[in-house]
């Protein structure tokens, strides 16, 4: 393969490379497709140890050390068995993620693709979570799903899971008139899609896969969970979405990155309040003195994005104008700030965003297993089984059972004052 001259950008092949290529970073990437043409100009300003391996690939990618593992990352790409391969070069693209300053060269994706064409919303918040922001962060979700919106979060123990949890449940209420594609829940994560972290997370997984939801990272299948991945996750779940609502966290808590990241990328940052002698609550109430909005419930958020929706949003997502996969990185810097709005309202106006109201008919299904329901309302503190009940909108019969599945598998214990997660 010959250096194309008159190719605009990198190829879908190309960005694999790059992603894969050692030392090559997404803020690199960044400013060199804005400022730079493919391939003679990236060329022309890297460094001899990036340029040399970079000019093979172009002359004569056989011989490149990355060859066959560019060829296995291709071959992920099967849509009727839910694998995917994302690059800017592809149409399915998500164009919130070029308004980043560093969107990532490839997504691998497992499930249902089409979700990332759906209006997000991103809840975020502590792993070792109270009984009331679990409830909270799965109430939100379930309502914010029944009017339209899809929900990100990161697959972590506490308010992630339950995001998710609450999600799940009220997609598989929804029927199929209700909105013109269902909405779900995406997980963003820190590992390969093909890697269960954490373990406790198994069923959880299988469920947002079997209920239309979606994994993605822009770690290639097999890599494994790593504490420098997270923080690089968080600027996903926030890129992906147009608003972050953070439940709990503490001042050192990294959904307060989350929360930075979101106001770094021109996102609508919301938060929950609590008592200011909670520790759990003080990195919300030091957001909102920062100037995050108050939330007491989802029409709070929603009025908040209500800029955003566009007269054509009741129409079907196929029928709406995309922004073009070609979208140049925008840098958010203070002499940029008002091009990053603009450009992240253009995005957003590419999806098919839902208006305020509920729908006028949802269906008035139950619920579809939920063997691991009580999950998402279960921490390291006791909780009495009528509270539970309360919580979960379950009978106490089918709890009962439920909790003993549970208990079987080890994964819930029975303690003085109620039962505990494992």
């Amino acid at each position: 393969m010959s250096i194309d001259v008159e190719q605009r950008g990198p190829s879908r092949a190309d960005f694999v490379f790059l992603a894969r290529l050692p030392g090559f970073g997404t803020h690199t990437a960044a400013k060199l497709r804005e400022r730079a043409d493919w391939p003679q100009g990236w060329l022309a300003v890297l460094p001899p140890r990036l340029a040399a391996p970079l000019r093979l690939w172009c002359e004569r990618p056989e011989s490149s050390p990355l060859y066959q593992q560019v060829m296995t990352d291709l071959a992920w790409h099967a849509p009727a068995q839910g694998y995917h391969l994302l690059t800017p070069a592809d149409h399915e693209w998500p164009a919130m993620l070029d308004t980043l300053p560093d969107p990532p060269l490839a997504l691998w994706a497992l499930g249902r693709q089409s979700l990332l064409e759906l209006p997000m919303l991103a809840i975020v918040g502590a792993r070792k979570a109270s009984q009331a922001g679990l409830r909270h962060a799965h109430d939100f979700a379930a309502e914010l799903v029944s009017r339209g919106w899809s929900v990100a979060s990161g697959l972590a123990l506490g308010v992630d899971a339950a995001a998710h949890q609450g999600a799940l449940t009220a997609s598989a209420r929804l029927g199929a008139h209700d909105y013109a594609a269902s909405p779900s829940t995406l997980a963003v994560l820190g590992c390969g899609v093909d890697v269960v972290y954490p373990a406790q997370h198994h069923h959880l997984r299988q469920r947002l896969l079997e209920g239309g939801g979606l994994l993605l990272s822009e770690h290639p299948p097999g890599t494994g969970a790593h504490a420098r991945h997270f923080p690089r996750r968080n600027r996903l779940i926030t890129g992906l979405s147009l608003g972050v609502l953070v439940v709990e966290a503490t001042l050192r808590s990294g959904s307060l990155v989350s929360a930075r990241l979101a106001m770094e990328q021109n996102r609508e940052v919301f938060a929950l309040p609590g008592r200011i002698d909670d520790i759990t609550a003080s990195g919300c109430l030091e957001l909102i003195r920062q100037g995050a909005t108050l939330v007491r419930d989802v029409d709070d958020m929603l009025a908040e994005l209500e800029h955003l929706l566009p007269a054509h949003s009741t129409e079907p997502p196929s029928t709406q104008a995309r922004v073009a996969s070609s979208r140049q990185p925008a840098a958010v810097s203070a002499g940029s700030l008002s091009t990053s709005r603009s450009a992240t309202r253009d995005a957003a106006l590419s999806l098919p965003l839902p208006s305020l109201e509920m729908p006028v008919s949802q269906a008035a299904t139950p619920p579809v297993s939920q063997e691991a329901a009580p999950l998402c309302f279960l921490g390291a503190v006791p909780l009495a089984l009528d509270k539970l009940v309360e919580l979960s909108g379950t009978s106490v019969s089918e709890l009962s059972m439920q909790l003993l599945e549970l208990e079987l598998e080890g994964r819930v214990m029975q303690a003085p004052g109620g039962w505990k997660r494992l």
